[in-house]
């Protein structure tokens, strides 16, 4: 019988092996072998506060997804946000928000729900939006939790000095560049130009001898190019130390073509297991194919769930349904919320369907779920 693969226990290596990279380098850049060394201490004692929950029968997961911000200066085709009407053109800082939502959290709540996150033993927590640097506030909130790795999902399009130079006096932010691929396939989804941009942040940030990451976004089109020798060395020859693989969702149907297929997924998983032993400088994850191997999807309290711009609690990014917000709660409470309850009891999350994301599959459930939650 395989074995199942355990994500946390897998990030923790992979945050030791970044570590004994940075200590090899230590006297090119000491700063980051100290506070990668510290992080790995830290992931030990934030486990141990997990394992200390589980055995009062209470399960707290060591991820959190945090959309910052709705706000996004990027159209990309396809993308999955604007589609859920989650991504919007708007001032972030606005009081009055040009849609008919609630306003977004301010720095302080976010500051607030980062501290609760450290207090339960929460050890990555992935920043995300829309485009997460619009909003340099709660970015630099994040700096006061040293104990915590923020993952900074981003389109890396704006990199100026003033992040550089905040990512370089605290190394709990990761950057996270986006792309689809090699040129032409990044610059097609995201706009003329665009991949040029990344490719100069990723250049910087190797100048100052800072670690970042690279999420692909992963369809029918560009799976050839993005598990290739030349993407991959491209990027560990600039620096970066992960890959995060996101297989594609497809939020209308003329884009249903672009979402891999079982055969993709079959080569997309040996692709992945052909990196991890070729490539073991790197991390490789793939969202949501290291699930399968999980025992089933992870959100919804699992392994991770997600905070929306304005609090709202959802099982994940590709399932924007919410019946509690945190600003009303806390977030051990919001784990508790009847959706992920029922969600994580009536086996949606194990369920065994044709593929890709379990909860996008079965949204109409869930939105039944939601009604019920809600009455």
């Amino acid at each position: 019988m395989e074995q199942e693969f355990d994500i946390q226990e897998y990030m923790t290596k992979g945050v030791q092996t970044v570590v004994t990279d940075a200590v090899r380098a230590t006297l090119k850049n000491p700063k980051e072998a100290a506070f990668m060394a510290g992080f790995a201490l830290s992931t030990q004692k934030a486990s141990k506060k997990r394992k200390a929950a589980k055995a009062q029968g209470e399960h707290i997961p060591p991820f959190l997804i945090a959309s910052i911000t709705s706000s996004c200066n990027l159209h990309c085709a396809g993308c999955y946000s604007r589609a859920n009407h989650a991504c919007y053109d708007e001032d972030p800082a606005a009081q009055e928000p040009a849609h008919p939502q609630e306003k977004q959290l301010s720095d302080e709540e976010w500051d607030a729900i980062f501290s609760e996150a450290e207090d339960l033993g929460i050890s990555f927590i992935l920043l995300a939006g829309g485009e997460p640097t619009l909003r340099y506030d709660v970015v630099k909130k994040a700096t006061g939790h040293p104990s915590i790795l923020f993952p900074l999902f981003t389109n890396g399009t704006m990199f100026g000095d003033k992040y550089l130079d905040l990512l370089d006096k605290h190394r709990n932010l990761i950057p996270i560049f986006s792309l689809e691929g090699i040129g032409k396939a990044t610059d097609e989804r995201r706009g003329a130009g665009v991949y040029d941009k990344v490719l100069d942040a990723m250049g910087r940030m190797q100048e100052r001898g800072l670690i970042f990451g690279t999420s692909v976004t992963v369809t029918t089109e560009n799976m050839k190019e993005v598990y290739s020798a030349q993407f991959l060395e491209n990027l560990a020859g600039l620096g970066c130390k992960a890959v995060i693989y996101v297989e594609f969702v497809p939020v209308t149907e003329e884009s249903s073509h672009l979402a891999p297929g079982e055969a993709e997924r079959e080569y997309m998983a040996g692709e992945i297991r052909r990196l991890r032993g070729e490539m073991p400088e790197m991390v490789f994850i793939s969202f949501p194919g290291d699930e399968k191997s999980s025992g089933g999807c992870v959100a919804a309290g699992r392994g991770f769930f997600h905070i929306n711009a304005h609090g709202g609690a959802e099982p994940c990014p590709f399932s924007p349904y919410s019946d509690i917000n945190v600003r009303d709660t806390s977030l051990k409470d919001a784990m508790h919320s009847r959706l992920f309850q029922t969600l994580r009891e009536d086996g949606t999350l194990i369920d065994d369907h044709a593929g890709g994301c379990t909860l996008y599959q079965n949204r109409a459930h869930v939105e039944a779920l939601l009604q019920g939650a809600r009455q």
